[in-house]
């Protein structure tokens, strides 16, 4: 019997955009390579209609909450239907930065400092106390949503008098919130296929850091693979990537962000565990490099689950 795949895109979350263009992109590859696959917006499309509609596959191109945070995965894992990318509990981990720090290093892997602040906090403590906190990591500083993709809710601050407006934004997307230090260095990303790791990607971006703008919209944006890594570099880096990975227990394919500083130190960012399969999009331009097409990718993902 011939396999029918959901392709789930669009929701509900912030990124709902880039979820509906890499779904997109991955369904027309899909009926390129004669798979009988169909799109699914989980915004419209009653997801425990996919039993009944008799889909065996999920192929998962939702980004943000509702997608990448465990909860659809829980759902295709109580519906009995196989589905593309990591399991519940990495899925869970990976959205929330925090959690992903602490995994991360407390294997003694490279994070930056940083200030974990849920919403109920503020009323604990006054922006007085916090400033002092602040000041400890050095400004600038990045303020962040904890749990949210894309760059979308991160501003830079340079100074004291801008965190509490940064804050508002940063909780307009998540319930809890990181305030991180900020380096200056160059960064990279490393696609990582069937746990094994692709090329580094190395981001050029005119503006202070690899935001939502620099990642969508400019089209400044320079992303170099080869990355220009010398050999030792670019083994020590697999080498932190792979650990990375590992502790996560992400699987089928992913990516990894890191900032290499201007003491040649890599830090670890965060991780994508659903990453855009769009014309702008990082894996499938490290895949290309080493003879991956796209089509051949996204069967390459179709084929990483384990039925």
């Amino acid at each position: 019997m011939k396999k029918k795949v959901a392709v789930l895109l669009g929701g509900n979350s912030s990124e709902r955009e880039i979820s509906i263009e890499s779904g997109h992109s991955i369904l027309k590859s899909l009926l390129r390579s004669g798979i009988n696959a169909y799109p699914c917006d989980i915004r419209d499309f009653p997801i425990m209609q996919l039993k009944k509609q008799k889909f065996n596959i999920a192929y998962i191109a939702l980004h943000g909450k509702g997608g990448e945070d465990g909860t659809i995965q829980g759902v295709l894992e109580y519906l009995n239907i196989p589905y593309t990318g990591s399991g519940v509990m990495a899925s869970s981990i990976s959205l929330d930065k925090k959690r992903t720090k602490l995994l991360w290093k407390s294997i003694g892997l490279p994070v930056l400092p940083d200030i974990y602040i849920k919403k109920e906090d503020i009323l604990i403590d006054t922006y007085t106390r916090l400033n002092k906190k602040i000041s400890k990591l050095n400004y600038p500083v990045l303020v962040k949503p904890n749990n949210q993709g894309s760059s979308i809710g991160i501003t830079l601050v340079s100074s004291k008098d801008q965190i509490k407006k940064a804050m508002s934004v940063a909780f307009n997307y998540s319930h809890d919130i990181l305030i991180e230090k900020f380096i200056n260095g160059i960064e990279y990303t490393i696609p990582i296929l069937n746990n094994k790791i692709l090329p580094p990607i190395k981001i050029i971006t005119k503006n202070n850091f690899y935001d939502y703008y620099s990642k969508y919209k400019s089209s400044s944006t320079k992303y170099l693979c080869p990355s220009g890594l010398d050999i030792k570099q670019e083994k020590k880096l697999k080498k932190i990537v792979q650990k990375a990975w590992k502790i996560l227990k992400c699987d089928g394919y992913g990516r990894i962000d890191v900032i290499l500083d201007n003491n040649n130190k890599f830090w670890l960012l965060e991780i994508n565990t659903i990453p855009g399969m769009t014309n702008r999009s990082l894996l499938p331009i490290s895949a290309n490099s080493i003879g991956i097409s796209f089509d051949k990718l996204v069967l390459e993902i179709l084929n990483t689950i384990k039925v």
